[in-house]
């Protein structure tokens, strides 16, 4: 039986922007190997795999290469998917059953509205050959559970990194996050680096922002702030801190309806 497959670009309201995921909507879970195989043939940052689980479902994101532990992005495209097929009533919450945890989303106007964990940063010194790999000079770097974190003086310079994917592969982490404080309307501005996981820029990086949200709470003092990733393609990522959580906001446009056969 064929296996729907619809390709969303998430984090922008607008078609061939944001970041694309391909979400697999499954009648029953999958073994691995056929999970990472699909998302290999995709060869999109990440494909998530959405299958029924009790009053809820299971989700797995995977990129080309590896499966993730959190994502942002396929997580508001799979919750998309699912109201735009009507498998799941509008007014419905989308809830998920993740390596981290129950995911739950909501629609809130033209905005879904994600609940994470959140995962806040430490100051430490950067390894060896982060900054040499980024040819950048760093105000702050932060180590989260995830990820490197790496603040710059300015928007300019965040937009202006061209990192060495060789040297960035080394690095012994999910990705780097490069951020600065934003140029209004946008409090704080970010780019995300994964060679490690077969994706060397990320263009919406929305577990990253679990990250960015308690990062620049401390340092700009709120509690709801506008994120704007300056990959290429870009898109727009609203952040609220609720305690140990961080509600995550976008938008999403799919783009591509098909099906695995």
């Amino acid at each position: 039986m064929p296996t729907p497959l619809i390709q969303v670009d998430a984090f922008t309201d607008k078609p061939f922007c944001g970041n694309p995921a391909a979400v697999c909507l499954l009648e029953a879970k999958r073994d691995e190997r056929w999970m990472q195989n699909v998302a290999r043939e995709m060869n999109l940052s990440e494909t998530a795999f959405v299958s029924p689980d009790g009053d809820g479902y299971d989700l797995r994101w995977f990129t080309p290469t590896a499966e993730v532990d959190l994502c942002g992005h396929a997580t508001l495209a799979a919750a998309h998917a699912l109201w735009e097929t009507e498998r799941l009533a509008s007014d419905s919450p989308a809830r998920f059953r993740t390596k981290s945890g129950v995911l739950t989303c909501t629609r809130r106007g033209s905005r879904i509205e994600m609940d994470f964990p959140s995962t806040p940063s430490k100051d430490e010194p950067p390894p060896e050959g982060l900054l040499d790999a980024l040819h950048a000079k760093a105000r702050n770097t932060a180590r989260s559970k995830f990820d490197w974190l790496v603040e710059l003086a300015s928007e300019a310079e965040v937009r202006a990194v061209a990192p060495d994917f060789g040297l960035l592969k080394k690095v012994k982490a999910r990705g780097v996050i490069v951020t600065s404080r934003g140029e209004k309307p946008f409090d704080f501005v970010s780019r995300f680096f994964a060679p490690a996981f077969g994706i060397d820029e990320d263009p919406v990086t929305g577990s990253a922002h679990c990250c960015l949200a308690p990062y620049w709470k401390e340092r700009l003092k709120k509690d709801e702030m506008a994120g704007w990733q300056a990959s290429a393609r870009g898109g727009e990522v609203h952040v609220r801190i609720a305690g140990d959580r961080v509600v995550l906001a976008g938008q999403a446009v799919t783009v591509l309806r098909g099906e695995l056969i």
